[in-house]
C-alpha cells in the first residue's frame, strides 16, 4: 500500500465518522445516523464515477471500503462522547481527505481522457459531495455554499496539480505538493477567519 492509498482509505474513514457525528448530534435513529455516515463517505465517489461511466463504483468493486466504512461508524457509536472531544483532530482529517480525494478525482479523470476543467470537476465532486450530501440530509447549509474557504482550497490544489501534471513533473512529488497546498490553504483559512467576499443584495 502506497502513501497515497492509505491516506485515501484514512480520509474515507474520517468522512464516515463526520457524518456519523452530524447525524448523532442531530439526534437521529441508529439507521440515519449509519445511513448517513456511509453517504458522507461515499458520496463524491460514487457520483464521480457514475458520472465517467466507471461503474461499479469503487466502493462496490472494492469491499474494503465498505469494511473500513462500517468500522468507523460503529467505533464512533461505541466511543461518541470521547470522539466528540477530538472534533477539531477530526476537521484536521477532513481537510487531509478534501486533499487526496481531489487528486484521485482528478486522476481517474485523466485516465479517461477527459479535459482539465472536467477534471477539476470530478476532483471537486470527490472531496466534497459527501459533505453536501451530509449536511443537506442532517438540514445544515453545506459548507461548501458558506463564505469560508473550502472548495476553493480544492481548486487551487487541483490546478496546481494539472499544471505540475501537463509539465511531466513526478507524480509522487506533484501528489505531495497538491495535498500540502490544499491543506495549507484550508488551515491558514481557519487559523486567520480568511473568507471569500459575502454577496449582499440591495432590498432597494
Amino acid at each position: 500500500m502506497n502513501l497515497l492509498d492509505f491516506a485515501d482509505y484514512a480520509g474515507t474513514c474520517a468522512f464516515a465518522i463526520s457524518g456519523t457525528l452530524s447525524a448523532l448530534e442531530k439526534k437521529l435513529d441508529l439507521f440515519g445516523a449509519t445511513f448517513i455516515g456511509v453517504v458522507t463517505a461515499v458520496g463524491g465517489g460514487t457520483i464521480r464515477d457514475i458520472l465517467m461511466g466507471n461503474t461499479p463504483v469503487t466502493w462496490i468493486s472494492n469491499v474494503e471500503y465498505f469494511i473500513l466504512i462500517c468500522a468507523s461508524i460503529f467505533l464512533t457509536f461505541i466511543f461518541y462522547k470521547r470522539i466528540i472531544k477530538l472534533k477539531q483532530t477530526l476537521s484536521l482529517f477532513d481537510t487531509i481527505g478534501i486533499g487526496v480525494f481531489t487528486i484521485i478525482g482528478i486522476e481517474k479523470a485523466i485516465v479517461f481522457g477527459l479535459s482539465s476543467p472536467i477534471c477539476m470537476v470530478m476532483g471537486l465532486s470527490s472531496a466534497v459531495v459527501g459533505g453536501v450530501l451530509r449536511d443537506t440530509l442532517c438540514n445544515d447549509v453545506p459548507l461548501i455554499f458558506h463564505k469560508e474557504i473550502y472548495a476553493t482550497a480544492c481548486i487551487a490544489g487541483g490546478t496546481i496539480y494539472l499544471i505540475l501534471h501537463y509539465y511531466g513533473v513526478n507524480l509522487y512529488f506533484s501528489q505531495s505538493i497538491t495535498i500540502l497546498s490544499i491543506i495549507a490553504i484550508r488551515l491558514l483559512a481557519i487559523k486567520f477567519n480568511l473568507s471569500l467576499p459575502k454577496i449582499t443584495v440591495s432590498e432597494e
